[in-house]
Order: structure tokens, then sequence, then C-alpha cells
């Protein structure tokens, strides 16, 4: 995983959440104003970045493929803890909320995560070589989970709208769930080999060339910080919650655009991860990233809603649009083409950011 940071930034990193704690308890049920917004925004972020920085570290510890799965989840969490408390404080407008940042998820690891590793590893290294078999299966169950929990809310009959029914919506999350976790049973039991990076020669590596590993103690206590930092994370979304969507609305876009800022937020720190791989010709380390932060999205975060839609008044309307639809099956086709070979060149990376910048355009201008 990442190289290991400088005592600074280690200590910026484990302050962060603590201070993000600390404003949080300042300011629970309070009326605040644009200062303290500003401020609760920069907590907010830096709480996040640490929270994947912990997470890197506890990542870096167990080694491929297993850190690529704790990134995932961690991330995850974060975004299901934004989305369950945007939909508690959004009412009915918040219906699509939840498909809108899973889907903005998919969008930009399958197609901007992706693509700019490729761009980047092209650039460098010419020719980037990967796993065809393990990245293979990875897109197959994104693909399977979108198709699940986004696109059949649109065409089931039994619910009005792009809703599933009570049953149906049990469904698709036991289906996620099992789907997900017999993945992670593949990436990280059976078939781990299928997702170690490969070298210029077609060769599975065993080792990566970074930093040595942390210390048990070390990883044990960035554990302790990554728990830390996600409750600040929760918190604090709970008060920036209605700043987010006034900015959306004042910038003149339309409201689904919250889901593509939850999603852009909470996956940054994982593109950045995934770009420094790729910068060390660790390609698979980045498809790793991508496509399993995506899997998580969809796999661990409909569950999830799921269970909570119990408790929450707001309607789940998990069914895409036709727009998001053409875009999710271009996006399925043109990824197969890019993985079937098991390497890429610099056209696989521009095809994918292409259809990552039409994403974003059509998500401001529907």
């Amino acid at each position: 995983m990442a190289v290991a940071a400088s005592p600074v930034m280690n200590r910026v990193w484990q302050v962060m959440p603590v201070v993000g704690l600390a404003a949080l308890a300042a300011s629970w049920g309070r009326s605040i104003n644009l200062v303290v917004v500003v401020l609760i925004a920069f907590l907010l972020a830096g709480s996040v970045l640490a929270a994947v920085h912990h997470a890197e570290v506890v990542a870096h510890r167990v080694g491929e493929p297993f850190g690529s799965l704790v990134l995932a989840v961690a991330v995850t969490v974060i975004e299901v803890a934004l989305i369950v408390t945007l939909m508690l404080s959004g009412g009915d407008k918040a219906a699509t909320l939840a498909r809108d940042t899973v889907f903005a998820a998919v969008m930009i690891t399958v197609n901007g995560i992706l693509g700019l590793s490729l761009l980047l590893g092209s650039r460098r290294f010419g020719t980037v070589r990967f796993n065809a078999e393990g990245t293979g299966g990875a897109l197959a169950t994104v693909a399977t989970l979108a198709t699940v929990c986004l696109v059949l809310p649109t065409v089931t009959e039994s619910a009005p709208g792009p809703e599933f029914t009570p049953t149906q919506l049990a469904f698709a999350a036991v289906a996620s769930l099992a789907l997900y976790l017999a993945f992670v049973v593949t990436q990280t039991v059976r078939h781990r080999d299928f997702f170690l990076p490969v070298s210029r020669k077609g060769v599975t590596l065993t080792e990566d060339d970074h930093a040595d590993p942390p210390t048990e103690r070390e990883a044990y206590t960035s554990l302790g910080f990554l728990l830390v930092s996600l409750v600040a994370v929760v918190g604090l979304a709970k008060i920036e919650s209605p700043a987010i969507e006034d900015g959306v609305i004042a910038a003149g876009l339309p409201v689904s655009f919250v889901g593509v800022v939850i999603a852009l937020l909470v996956l940054l720190p994982e593109t950045l991860a995934a770009v420094n791989a790729a910068r060390r010709d660790r390609l698979q380390t980045s498809l790793n990233l991508a496509m399993g932060s995506a899997m998580a999205s969809i796999g661990l975060t409909i569950p999830t809603l799921a269970v909570a839609s119990i408790w929450i008044t707001t309607p789940l309307h998990l069914g895409l649009g036709p727009t998001q639809m053409v875009l999710l099956a271009i996006t399925v086709v043109t990824a197969v083409l890019t993985v079937v070979q098991g390497r890429a060149t610099r056209l696989q990376a521009s095809v994918h950011l292409t259809l990552f910048a039409a994403f974003l355009f059509l998500a401001m201008s529907p």
C-alpha cells in the first residue's frame, strides 16, 4: 500500500479526528454560522483523509489483496454514514440520494480511478499489465451488483416508480451481501494470486517494493484512530449535511448532484492511493482499489440501507434513469474490453476518462 508517511504527518492524522470529535461535541445541537460551517467542512475532509490514512497503515500491515479490502470497507463505512445522515434530515427530497451516490461511486471508480491509473501508468511504462483473471471476476461482480440493485428497480412492476417492494429490497440486500462475501473469499483465500501485482513480463509478484510494513503496535494504533475517525466523520456529516445541500442548490446544480459530491469526497483518498500504486507500476493494486470500492459501495451500502429503511421514513428510490442506464451499460462493455486482455495503453485510459467526463457533465446538466 502507500509508502509510510512522515512522523509529522502521522501526528497530523492522529490529531485531526480528535479535533473533529471536540468540534462535534462543541457544536452538536446548536445553530452554527458560516465560519463554523467552513471549519466543520475542513475537519470533515480532514477526518475522511485521516480515516483512509489509518486504513492504509492497517492495509500495509496485512498486505495485498487484504489491504485493498480494508481500504474499500473503510471508505464504504464513511459513504453509508453520509448517505444515512442526509436521508434522515432530507425527507422525501433525499429519496434518490442513495442511488445517486452509489451510481456516482461506480462511475468514479470504474471510469475515473481506473482511467487515471491507466493513463499515469501507461505514460510512464508504456503498456501496463495486470491480472485479467482477478480483475475480470471483480468487474463481473460489480456489473451484477449494479444490475440487481440499480437497474431492476426501474423495470420491476410490483411497486410504482424506481422502487423495490420490501420483499424485493430484502432479496437484493441478501443477494448483494452474499455476492460480495463470495468475492472476498475468492480474493483473500481461494485465488489470492489472481489479485497480486504483475511484473513487466507478466509474472505474478509475491512482494511489493515499497516501505517496510508497520509494526503490530503501529497497526493496532492506527486501527484505534480509524474507529475514532469514522465516528468523527459520521457526526460531522450530520452537522454539515444542510450546508452541502444548500451549496449544491446555490451553485445552480440539481439536487441529485449531492450524491456525486459525497462520492467524490469519500473516494478522493482512494483515488490518491490508486494513483500512487500506478506510478510504482503496481496497476493491479490500483484495479483492486477501484473495483473493490465499487463492489463494496453496492454490496455493503444496499444491505445497510435495507435494514435502515425499517426506521427511516424517506422513500428509497434505487432505480436508475435512462441516461444513467446508458452510461452504466457502455461503462461495463468498455471495462470488459479493457480488462479481458490483461494489458492496456493510453487509448483505454482515454476512453474511460471520456466516459467519466460525460458522467460529470450529465450529472451537472441532466
